[in-house]
């Protein structure tokens, strides 16, 4: 049985070299128009032309998000974007609206097309008409559960892609309208405010400023703030269905959740495939520990076992679990303009700093290949060579004292500081 591809979003440059870095074997991006993530840091056609060139030198895949809902204004300027994306050579657009599909078939043929999850694929006849229409891979809509992905799966010969990691939204298969509505900010042109996150009560017509809390709790609740998918105790039984690809969502997160999350379902994939279930129920718990590293609400298996109750949601807040902070990364000597002083020396590493750290604490390191270590800091020096006590400044280049060789693409964290 073939391997499932790995999928891996790419809200940027830095993202995308991470992804693949830590074992993704495709990614995907949004350009900077008609992609449902307008504030992720989309790649302009230069960008996405030196992406595909990377992406490629790894034999790994690329595919660009175009799956907006589509007005008829934006039919002026996509035929020339769709034959941009052809001649850069992505290996798919990801498309949800009929008329760009009909579209890209016209101006852009050889552009290989997958059916967004927008699209809500929930059945096999479904998925038959899109193939007919030259769709070549089906998004299956999260809405579904084991039963009903085996049963199209065993009805359909093209290519289907399931999401294992990420965000649930409270809509239909994302398709919603309560951002527009209430902001004026339309989520299915991608500039969704997440306004199913906020916190609501309960206003009666006749008492205006009587705000009456839906559950028993003076904040109100969170009546749409649903928990966070992640299948991957699960892949056992996702693994006989011979799936195309498993799908992480997450442009819009950070580098740390795309290491560590492609890192994890990189290794569950090779570990249940290669060497069976046995081996994989054994490394289970240190992969549950690592996902609950990186930054995420409440984990649940989503539909996969039938419609989601409240457990799957959190009534009380719409905050993150955020047992770590992301301090650094290790600095890549490849795009460093001048050479860093001491950039050879293995018993320091140059580090860029994404969050505050200081001498005394211990960093843990999360490195492409093998187990996290930690090491405690002993001394640092700014770029000029001033010993520091406390590295302060965002994206600030530090030298560490280490006691072995950080690996390039490393990511650096700590767990978090108690508040006093």
């Amino acid at each position: 049985m073939n391997k499932p591809e790995l999928l891996a979003p790419a809200g940027d440059w830095e993202k995308l070299k991470y992804a693949l870095a830590y074992g993704a074997d495709a990614v995907y991006m949004g350009g900077q128009a008609f992609g449902l993530r307008a504030y992720a840091g989309n790649f302009s056609f230069e960008e996405m032309e030196r992406a595909v060139n990377w992406t490629h030198g790894f034999e790994k895949k690329l595919y660009v998000t175009v799956n907006i809902f589509a007005h008829e204004p934006d039919f002026e300027e996509l035929p020339a974007y769709l034959k941009q994306l052809e001649k850069l050579g992505v290996d798919g657009v990801i498309v949800s609206d009929p008329g760009v599909i009909e579209l890209a078939g016209e101006v852009a043929p050889r552009l290989s097309l997958h059916l967004s999850t927008q699209a809500n694929n929930t059945n096999s006849f479904s998925v038959r008409f899109w193939l007919k229409q030259g769709i070549e891979r089906v998004v299956l809509a999260r809405e579904l559960t084991l039963e009903e992905i085996k049963a199209v799966r065993a009805k359909v010969d093209g290519g289907l892609e399931i999401f294992i990691h990420g965000a649930m939204c409270m809509s239909y298969s994302g398709r919603c309208l309560l951002s527009n509505y209430l902001t004026g900010r339309d989520a299915n042109r991608g500039e969704c405010s997440q306004p199913c996150r906020w916190g609501y009560a309960l206003v009666e017509e006749k008492r205006p400023g009587e705000v009456f809390p839906i559950e028993e709790d003076e904040r109100g609740t969170y009546v749409f703030n649903s928990h966070d998918l992640c299948l991957l105790p699960h892949l056992p039984l996702l693994k006989p269905l011979n799936l195309d690809s498993y799908k992480i969502e997450g442009r819009m997160k950070s580098v740390q959740y795309v290491a560590s999350t492609v890192k994890v379902y990189r290794e569950a994939i090779d570990t249940l495939w290669d060497q069976g279930e046995e081996a994989f129920q054994a490394k289970l718990p240190q992969w549950l520990e690592e996902m609950d590293k990186v930054s995420h609400r409440d984990y649940s298996a989503g539909f996969l076992f039938g419609k989601p109750g409240a457990k799957s949601h959190n009534l009380v807040s719409s905050h993150y679990v955020r047992d770590y902070d992301f301090v650094g990364v290790r600095l890549d000597d490849t795009e460093i303009e001048a050479p860093l002083p001491d950039s050879d020396d293995p018993n320091t590493a140059w580090i860029e700093q994404r969050n505050n750290f200081k001498q005394g604490e211990v960093l843990e390191v999360l490195t492409p290949q093998g187990a996290c270590w930690s090491f405690e800091i002993k001394e640092m020096w700014d770029i000029e060579g001033n010993p520091l006590d406390v590295a302060r400044h965002a994206q600030q280049k530090i030298r560490l004292t280490v006691p072995q060789k950080i690996l390039p693409y490393s990511i650096l964290r700590r767990a978090k500081r108690e508040k006093k």
